[in-house]
C-alpha cells in the first residue's frame, strides 16, 4: 500500500495537477461533488480538516472514488492529524505550513504530502524532510515572480503548487514562473454553491489548464 499511494498520486498528478479544495463540504454532498469533479477531469481532491464533517466526507469519497482518483486531507497540522486522516482513508495530505514531523509521519504511512511553504528556508526544509510537492501559500500575495526566484534554490525536480488567491486567469503567469499545478478553492467550490455551478466552474478550470498544453 505504501508504494501504491505514491504511484497513484504520481499518475493522478500527471493527468491533472489541479487540486480541488472542498473546504466546508457537507458529508452528505461529498459523493455528488466527487462525481461531478471526476466527470469534469479532476483527479486530486482535498477536504480540509477545518470542514466540520471532514473525516466523514473523506470516508464517503474514498468509498465512492473510481480507480485513479486520489482523496486527500488538508490543513493537516500535526503527526496526530496525519494518523487520524490516514485512519479515515485519506490517501495524501496537504498542509498550510512546513513541519518536518508531519512530513516524516506521512512518509512513514506511505502518504504523499503537499507541504505548505513560502520562504526559501521553508521550501528547502520541506524538500529535505521528504515532501512530495511544495505548496506555495498564499501565492497570490507574492506573485509568480516570487515563486520563480525561490525555485532557483530548489532541486529542479521539486514540483510547486500555487495556492491561495490564484485562479484560472493567473494560470499562465504562474506556470511561466515554474508552477507545476494549482490548488483551487473558492473558484471551484464554497458552501451554498449548486451542483450546476460546481460543474461549470470545474469544466472551465480544466479547459483553461488543457488549453495551455
Amino acid at each position: 500500500m505504501v508504494s501504491a499511494f505514491k504511484d497513484a498520486f504520481e499518475i493522478a498528478f500527471a493527468r491533472m495537477p489541479l487540486v480541488a479544495i472542498l473546504r466546508g463540504v457537507p458529508a452528505e454532498r461529498a459523493k455528488t461533488l466527487l462525481g461531478i469533479l471526476v466527470e469534469e477531469g479532476f483527479t486530486l481532491i482535498e477536504v480540509p480538516l477545518t470542514s466540520p464533517d471532514a473525516t466523514d466526507a473523506i470516508r464517503e469519497m474514498v468509498e465512492a472514488a473510481p480507480e485513479g482518483i486520489m482523496i486527500g486531507a488538508g490543513t493537516v497540522l500535526s503527526p496526530e492529524d496525519t494518523e487520524a486522516v490516514h485512519d479515515a482513508g485519506a490517501q495524501f495530505i496537504v498542509t498550510p505550513n512546513t513541519d518536518p514531523d508531519v512530513i516524516r509521519k506521512a512518509n512513514e504511512l506511505g502518504m504523499p504530502s503537499c507541504i505548505g511553504c513560502l520562504t526559501p528556508t521553508e521550501a528547502l526544509l520541506a524538500t529535505r524532510s521528504g515532501a512530495t510537492v511544495l505548496k506555495f501559500f498564499p501565492a497570490a500575495r507574492f506573485g509568480g515572480q516570487y515563486i520563480k526566484d525561490v525555485k532557483v534554490v530548489l532541486p529542479p525536480a521539486m514540483r510547486v503548487l500555487a495556492v491561495g488567491g490564484v485562479g484560472p486567469d493567473q494560470f499562465e503567469e504562474y506556470v511561466a514562473a515554474g508552477a507545476a499545478g494549482f490548488g483551487i478553492g473558492s473558484d471551484l467550490w464554497k458552501p451554498g454553491r449548486s451542483d450546476e455551478e460546481v460543474r461549470s466552474a470545474a469544466r472551465a478550470l480544466v479547459s483553461q489548464w488543457k488549453g495551455m498544453k
